[in-house]
């Protein structure tokens, strides 16, 4: 019958064939990989062989008594000159046994300790890319890496389907090709028979699945992908500045140097983290590749199903956040809600575009309940603001106490605003309720406090992000667990907090999970650039469109600071700071004019150094740089960017925050470099500020098409470096194109 596996003859063969061709795809994309994988290692090996022995050479050779418990007599050695372990681990046998005194016992005790001690700096040491100083060794390894990269996150979707593939069909297919020949079923005895029978009526499922096709795509394009040529040295350095987080996740991934597990796991207990560990996580509906610690936290996030997530910032808990959605999405949820404050509202709307198949729906403003309208019917994530939220219908009270068990109302039950006789209007139950700078809600008398508290009553599954430490403000900690695990209250104490940061977490595990940069960066970048996309307020609005239509191309660069009481920037700028803060992390931030310096120094009021100028004398310019440097914990360094992006090291600080896209991609490159230089012991994160709608919009549009590309080729020449403008956009041609656009846009929208 039509849609039944076939017996025996042609069609059971045609069904074989098809499995082989499946099975043999799979293990092509499996061989590409592992050749890939190879040609990384092959490039990484040098560079790990040269930290290693940059290591081994600071050891003194008498450590080797250590790994002996001091049976190894070692006088000999040192008389030799052979001083350090390096010495010894570089000698062969040969070589230790032509040392005077030397016998074949010491020689044989003494190699044996050093690639011991060598091994265990090996698991330690971690490659870095300098992509200020390529070299042929480092310029290979990214040659290589660039290959995986490009293949993107489907990769490892293709390489999973490969993998089942290859498994199930190497299995099956030898079982079932008895029944493709009806003299082959005749000899075989009956247990082989019913077992091709078998075969035949799994693999016909396997090929016959309407996915079976889709698979197969996905894992040739990944086939494809990986036996693309190799990249030119210039390109491969070009795109390893433009996505090197990806580079970096990629290299962890080969490499195998992980950070420590309970580390990276937040020291919760061992039987918390395998409940952890056995979540699925589905990526169907998710666009980027999560590294180890990242995956973990998202799984977190849904086994816990109500909790804190409060990584450090720098560590991506927006993406983890999304990870969570996009697995709901799979399992068939519809409705998601996540509360920010409006300073990052655009980010949270463009990331879940750029990281997630998830739609994305602003609710805020004026059109705001219009928007939740649509979200209703037709699902999404919404976006909303702290202030916002109070104005919208709350879910139906799905408590326990209420009519129905906790979990997404079917939003056919009950069109939008619709009410019963003496009910409020209700809207939709979030699969999940995302609170983002959850401190926000520390306050259990504010109209926010109450607004978050209403819809975490009624959600099943809620996730608040804050990248401040808790352990260091136990009350601001008892009010989001309160919110959360109420049942976890009497755990929360200032006494659990004075145990440590360790005891703390592993005290409120089941609700809170923070893992801190010094935990996990081996494997991520040096460097990680944010763009922190926010929308003008009426005041910076009115102010930008006169200088818009005054065609002054400076204001419009910096309306955005008009009104420094309510300037969207502005607080985007102090949650930074407030956050740096309560993380002790230096900060500097640059701008190109001193007016918004000025907005930004009164608007921080306290701990902030400088501004440096060019009016501030050069000497004095180093006094503030130092002033900064020894200033315990955090502190704030304000500065020019033409002024303090030249000829000043100011690695202590590790957060940099552009306050406006520059013209000249070179000085916003060059004032990076003064915090992202060699003695840089954390990663730097730097936030570019950005408003909508406006100059801004339009000037990255146009540098990062081919002028921002071209600046990055031409700084790989040293002609390049020595005449910086001869490669930047023209300042007069460039404002004259951009004011003229802005121009028609604005007259375009009046009409």
């Amino acid at each position: 019958m039509e849609g039944e596996p076939p017996r025996a003859g042609r069609r059971t063969r045609e069904l074989c064939a098809r499995g082989t061709r499946l099975y043999d795809v799979a293990r092509a994309l499996r061989d590409d990989h592992t050749r890939a994988l190879d040609t990384v290692r092959s490039a990484l090996e040098p560079l790990r062989a040269e930290l290693v022995a940059q290591e081994l050479e600071s050891i003194p050779v008498a450590r080797l008594k250590d790994v002996t418990e001091g049976r190894l007599r070692l006088g000999a050695v040192e008389a030799a000159g052979l001083t350090s372990v390096r010495a010894v681990h570089e000698a062969s046998r040969y070589e230790l046994r032509q040392l005077p005194g030397v016998g074949q016992q010491t020689a044989d005790r003494a190699l044996a300790a050093a690639r011991q001690i060598a091994r265990a700096v090996a698991e330690t040491v971690s490659v870095r890319i300098d992509v200020d100083h390529p070299e042929p060794r480092t310029t290979a390894l990214v040659i290589a890496l660039q290959r995986l990269v490009e293949a993107g996150p489907e990769l490892r979707r293709a390489l999973d389907a490969a993998t089942r593939l290859d498994e199930r069909l190497g299995a099956l297919l030898p079982v079932a090709r008895p029944a493709s020949s009806r003299l082959l079923m005749a000899l075989a005895g009956r247990r082989r028979r019913d077992g091709a029978l078998a075969a035949v009526a799994e693999l016909h499922e396997l090929v016959a699945d309407p996915a079976a096709k889709d698979v197969r795509l996905l894992i040739a394009q990944a086939s494809t992908d990986l036996l693309r040529p190799p990249v030119s040295d210039i390109e491969a350095w070009v795109d390893f500045e433009l996505r090197s987080a990806e580079y970096y996740s990629q290299l962890a991934e080969v490499d195998g140097h992980q950070p420590d597990l309970a580390a990276s796991e937040g020291f919760l207990p061992a039987e918390l983290a395998e409940r952890v560990h056995a979540q699925p996580l589905d990526d169907t509906h998710r666009r980027v590749s999560l590294r180890g610690y990242q995956s973990f936290g998202a799984r977190f996030a849904l086994a816990q199903r109500r909790v804190v997530l409060g990584d450090e910032m720098g560590l991506g808990k927006t993406v983890q956040a999304i990870a969570a959605l996009a697995h709901l999405a799979a399992e068939g949820h519809s409705h998601f809600l996540v509360v920010c404050p409006a300073s990052v509202l655009i980010n949270w709307t463009r990331e879940i575009g750029a990281r997630s198949t998830l739609r994305a729906l602003p609710v805020h403003g004026p059109d705001r309940h219009e928007a939740y309208a649509e979200w209703g019917e037709r699902g999404g994530v919404a976006i909303t603001t702290f202030d916002t939220l109070h104005t919208l219908p709350t879910p139906a009270d799905t408590s326990p106490k209420g009519r129905k068990p906790r979990g997404e109302r079917p939003w056919g039950e009950r069109p939008w605003g619709e009410k019963s006789k003496g009910e409020a209007p209700t809207g939709p139950t979030p699969g999940m309720l995302v609170v983002d700078e959850a401190h926000y809600v520390k306050n259990p008398d504010t109209r926010r406090t109450k607004s978050v508290a209403l819809w975490t009553e009624r959600c099943d599954r809620v996730l608040f992000l804050t990248g401040t430490p808790m352990e260091n403000h136990v009350e601001e900690f008892r009010t989001l667990v309160r919110h959360l695990r109420p049942d976890l209250l009497p755990t929360v104490s200032n006494g659990t907090a004075a145990a440590g940061p360790h005891a703390f977490r592993k005290s409120v595990a089941p609700a809170y999970l923070r893992r801190n940069q010094e935990d996990v960066l081996t494997e991520l970048p040096a460097l990680v650039q944010v763009d922190e996309w926010v929308e003008l307020g009426v005041a910076d609005r009115e102010a930008y469109d006169r200088a818009v239509g005054d065609g002054n191309f400076m204001a419009m660069r910096r309306a955005a600071y008009a009104d420094t009481e309510k300037s969207a920037k502005l607080q985007r700028l102090r949650e930074l700071v407030t956050e740096a803060a309560d993380n002790g992390v230096k900060v500097v931030v640059f701008s190109y004019f001193r007016d918004v310096l000025a907005a930004v120094e009164q608007a921080l009021e306290k701990g902030v150094f400088g501004p440096i100028s060019g009016s501030v004398p050069a000497a004095r310019r180093q006094q503030l740089v130092d002033d900064f440097t020894q200033a315990p914990g955090h502190a704030v360094l304000l500065s020019q960017i033409e002024a303090g992006g030249v000829g000043l090291n100011l690695q202590a600080a590790s957060l940099v925050i552009l306050c406006e896209p520059q013209v000249k991609p070179t000085v916003e490159h060059q004032a990076v470099a003064r915090v992202h230089r060699m003695g840089q012991i954390r990663t730097v994160q730097v936030h570019r500020m950005l408003a909508t709608d406006s100059v801004d919009d339009r000037l990255l549009t146009i540098l990062k098409n081919k002028d921002r590309l071209f600046d990055a080729f031409a700084r790989r020449s040293a002609l390049a470096d020595a005449t910086p403008d001869a490669i930047d956009v023209s300042d007069a041609t460039l404002a004259r194109r951009i004011v003229e656009e802005e121009q028609r846009r604005l007259a375009a929208e009046a009409n």
